[in-house]
């Protein structure tokens, strides 16, 4: 009677259990956004939202996909326990033994296949989304990449014939800045006259290799929110690679239109931005600043040198 009362114990309880825990979790999320429950929990490693369109969409794609895999593993350390617990040692009595049960056989191989099929789906979409190239980019950039820092030519048209309106050029002293719209679609154009370098703005949630010779990586975005922005070299290029920063300004639409016809007009990029309402040091880098290269007057052997600083 004692192993029959055990096998006999109500199924109903136990799924009506799983059932309040699911339609618990199910009321949680539905009243939380994917960035509400990603910023709950440091968005699970990643930087952030981001601060385009298709940045918010590889985000939600990745909180969504880490919910996935915490709901997955909950049932499974669940199921574990439960085992544990339910068909412990009681006694010297042998508990049934079952050699298969197809039932859960099936189970178990079917769900991580239409797990997998989800995920790849709408990897896909985002990925399809993400890569996806318009016709007429409102703002297209040509990003040239050398050795150690960035030149920025704005320009009127896509591909390498077209001509270029204006440009920004770093230097040693001075980091460049990359001024740009929001609400607009903007083509990134990549060349180098070189070696591989790598575009990388953190709050893109993206980047993308920058190559020499006639190959030219294009991709685009839309921004959606104004600020200032560190950018990177994130591909080992040389020996000062780690000093190839920019900044990415990103304002409205009028302040852009303002800064792109100042260029045009033979302002230099401090004054373009002072005409667009930056004065003082903003003219400038403000989230980053150059590095101790210390290329003149020095060498790195020698005793006694300042360390090299890294940007804010």
């Amino acid at each position: 009677m004692g192993v029959k009362s055990r096998t006999a114990r109500p199924r109903a309880t136990r799924i009506a259990g799983l059932g309040a825990v699911a339609a618990g979790l199910l009321a949680l999320l539905s009243g939380c956004s994917l960035e509400d429950v990603g910023g709950a929990f440091g968005h699970f490693g990643w930087p952030g939202p981001g601060v385009s369109l298709q940045a918010h969409k590889m985000y939600d794609l990745w909180i969504a996909s880490v919910i996935a895999a915490l709901v997955v593993g909950i049932f499974v350390w669940g199921l574990i326990f439960w085992c544990i617990i339910r068909y412990r040692k009681r006694g010297d009595e042998l508990p049934v033994q079952t050699r298969f049960n197809m039932p859960m056989e099936v189970l178990y191989t079917v769900t991580p296949v239409l797990i997998v099929a989800v995920l790849f789906y709408y990897t896909a979409i985002v990925q399809t989304d993400v890569d996806k190239l318009s016709r007429n980019p409102d703002q297209v950039v040509e990003v040239v990449a050398f050795k150690w820092n960035w030149q920025f030519n704005y320009r009127d048209g896509v591909g390498k014939d077209a001509g270029t309106v204006t440009s920004t050029l770093g230097s040693d002293d001075q980091i460049p800045l990359l001024v740009l719209p929001t609400d607009r679609t903007i083509r990134f154009e990549e060349t180098s006259p070189d070696v591989i370098h790598s575009f990388w703005v953190p709050e893109l949630l993206f980047k993308r290799d920058v190559f020499p010779g006639n190959v030219r990586n294009q991709f685009e975005v839309t921004l959606d929110k104004e600020g200032r922005y560190v950018g990177h070299c994130a591909e080992l290029c040389g020996t000062y690679h780690a000093f190839m920063n920019f900044e990415m300004v990103v304002v409205s639409p009028q302040r852009f239109d303002q800064f792109l016809q100042a260029k045009k007009d033979g302002a230099d990029t401090a004054a373009a931005m002072q005409a667009i309402g930056f004065a003082g040091d903003e003219r400038y880098a403000v989230t980053t600043k150059p590095f101790d290269t210390r290329r003149h007057g020095q060498s790195w052997n020698q005793s006694g040198q300042t360390q090299i600083t890294a940007g804010k």
